[in-house]
């Protein structure tokens, strides 16, 4: 009887210890996550000669002037906007078209479902890098240069190939008896697509924005070859300008960092519970 005591609290305690490790890992992660966001937010505020003084200390007399000329200098209210409508229609256009994509590769058979499906796939390995003079001469070659719609273009296509893999395998997870019974009751193809497998796709639908959100507002090798019209560019092109003459100017560049940083913070924000619950039920399906 003592012993069987002895090894019951001995488990409780280890779990107890387990519990109060993990705890621990998480919360040093945690503050390794947002050490940097709040120093970067933090020196924002400084002057540069304030910021070269102490680096580490808070702003003895906070200003916004930082962020009044980084925005200014960095011709940030038309960039913005861009970065807005190029994040948007992007990730719009990709999470449609690789559910519109997954749902035939899926469920509609034919003998060019395999083929076709793989080379799509077969993007995946490809390297934005060994794209960019083939993507520069097609664009051009289309007449569309130095246009917005070549940069959605552009973005839809390199986000295609894994949106289409994700999107494939979560539809197989459908069951075929609901498509079969649309189908009999005389639903046709687009008609299942929109009221059975989009709806029950928000799960893959989230996972794509996650992905294509993050890394289209932060892109900045396609778009720098994609347009040359200041009205056209994007947010980072306009914070590259402050690693050049302004680099020394610490005070607008870390206020120009923040503002492209901050939409992002907030979109996490704002979705979390959205995002959570999609990641969850994506984890779940697959």
């Amino acid at each position: 009887m003592r012993e069987h005591l002895t090894t019951t609290a001995l488990g409780r305690a280890a779990g107890a210890a387990a519990k109060i490790l993990a705890y621990a890992v998480m919360i040093l992660f945690t503050v390794l996550t947002l050490y940097p966001i709040f120093w970067l937010v933090m020196n924002s505020f400084k002057t540069t000669r304030e910021f070269q003084v102490s680096q580490l200390s808070f702003p003895k007399s906070p200003t916004l002037d930082n962020f009044a000329g980084a925005w200014k200098l960095g011709d940030f209210g038309k960039l913005f906007p861009n970065s807005i409508i190029y994040t948007v229609g992007a990730t719009v256009g990709i999470i449609l078209l690789s559910v519109l994509a997954g749902f035939a590769f899926a469920k509609i058979k034919s003998r060019a479902t395999k083929p076709i499906y793989n080379s799509f796939v077969i993007g995946i390995l490809l390297t934005i890098q060994s794209l960019m003079i083939p993507l520069f001469l097609e664009v051009n070659l289309l007449g569309i240069y130095d246009t917005r719609l070549a940069v959605l273009l552009v973005y839809i296509g390199a986000g295609l190939p894994i949106g289409i893999y994700l999107a494939t395998e979560f539809i197989k997870g459908i069951p075929n008896a609901l498509v079969e019974s649309a189908r009999i009751d005389g639903a046709g193809y687009f008609r299942v697509f929109w009221s059975i497998i989009l709806p029950m796709s928000v799960p893959v639908a989230t996972t794509l924005a996650i992905l294509n959100v993050s890394n289209i507002w932060n892109e900045f090798a396609l778009i720098n070859i994609l347009v040359s019209s200041t009205d056209l560019k994007s947010l980072p092109l306009g914070i590259y300008k402050f690693s050049g003459s302004l680099s020394s100017d610490y005070g607008k560049q870390f206020a120009a960092l923040t503002i492209g940083m901050a939409p992002m913070l907030l979109f996490y924000v704002v979705f979390r519970k959205q995002i959570t619950k999609g990641v969850a039920a994506g984890a779940v399906k697959g």
